[in-house]
């Protein structure tokens, strides 16, 4: 690194002769939330320093400025920023920025999670479904309007537009039955072969059924810090070989719970005239996944504990942390809607607007 470039900024400017190439494409950088993600966004585009780790420590941990911040972070590793370098992938300076939002991050997570004693009883007590649900796809189904629907789609295509992807960071860390059952499991989600299937692109075109719009990243800004958490917590589990048991306990808590909640929203879909492609996503995953989660639970964490069974308290850990972080997120939405406003930070464009004095969009 040049002497002449200042500590904290990238070793790269746009118009040098030594500046990578830009991405020309991708999502749009996203506004800022405060301190941390306004420092990480205008490091990403050389116009500014990283945030000094006093400023990370002292940050609420699930609040929107850390959360967006490490999204930021996360999503060079995807698809990056439209205007920023991918070379800043693995800037030095960027990855221990990242590594002390992380720490925030998974630090509270340990400290707040309620663990199980035993895979056994964390993945139980995921096979029982409850007989009287309170939970967001129990309120889509039975008194959801289209616009909680739509609300709904838009901030879960932050993870849905890349299904699969944060889980296929594991594959390269496990072996044998594991390997070859998650594997499989990836194949599925990724259309068996066939560019239609794949759920990236069915949910896309959910999206398209509910007048939404599919450009990747596009409805970050509108997105709750809540929902970034769930996403955030993906990648984090992911890119992380020490963290490949959370992964695998993240993943069995998503498949196993999957097919009933989208049994729940189909049903939300058909009652509310949704359209055709938004049914048939969660149909699609009532039947898949199903059969992912006996994939799941025998092989893949069977796989696992057989060959590394000094995993075990991790994978409990990944299957309550999805829990507790899916349940805020699911807290946020109900109190939102039931007060008659809006889940989200801005509007969407074509969504029938909620009443302006209900709504706590600016």
């Amino acid at each position: 690194m040049s002497g002449s470039v200042r500590a904290g900024m990238p070793p790269w400017r746009p118009g040098t002769r030594d500046a990578m190439e830009y991405d020309r494409e991708g999502p749009q950088p996203p506004t800022a939330r405060g301190p941390l993600s306004a420092a990480v966004g205008a490091y990403l585009l050389g116009s500014g320093p990283l945030p000094c780790p006093e400023v990370v420590a002292a940050a609420p941990a699930y609040g929107d400025d850390l959360q967006l911040a490490l999204y930021q972070c996360y999503e060079l590793h995807y698809r990056g920023f439209a205007g920023v370098s991918p070379g800043i992938e693995w800037d030095p300076g960027l990855l221990r920025t990242r590594a002390a939002l992380e720490h925030r991050f998974l630090s509270a997570l340990r400290a707040d999670t309620q663990v199980h004693d035993s895979v056994e009883e964390a993945v139980g007590e995921l096979l029982v479904e409850p007989v009287d649900g309170k939970g967001v796809s129990d309120f889509l189904r039975d008194e959801g309007e289209l616009w909680h629907l739509r609300e709904y789609a838009a901030q879960r295509s932050l993870y849905h537009l890349k299904e699969a992807d944060p889980h296929a960071w594991v594959l390269p860390r496990l072996w044998g039955r594991a390997k070859a059952a998650m594997a499989a499991v990836e194949f599925d989600e990724y259309g068996g072969g066939r560019p239609e299937r794949v759920h990236a692109r069915l949910f896309a075109d959910l999206m398209t059924d509910l007048g939404l719009d599919t450009t990747y990243g596009r409805h970050l800004d509108a997105a709750s810090a809540e929902c970034l958490a769930t996403v955030n917590m993906m990648s984090l589990f992911g890119l992380h070989r020490a963290l490949r048991g959370a992964l695998v306990g993240h993943f069995a808590a998503v498949e196993i719970t999957s097919s009933p909640g989208s049994r729940r929203l189909a049903e939300a879909m058909r009652r509310t005239g949704a359209g055709p492609a938004a049914q048939h996503f969660y149909d699609e995953h009532v039947e898949a996944d199903a059969v992912h989660e006996q994939i799941v639970r025998h092989e893949v964490i069977g796989g696992l504990l057989e060959q590394e069974p000094h995993l075990a308290a991790d994978v409990v850990f990944g299957i309550d942390a999805t829990g507790y972080v899916e349940e805020r997120f699911g807290t946020r939405l109900l109190a939102d809607w039931r007060a008659g406003r809006s889940s989200l930070r801005t509007p969407l464009s074509g969504l029938p607007r909620v009443p302006r004095e209900t709504s706590h969009i600016p």
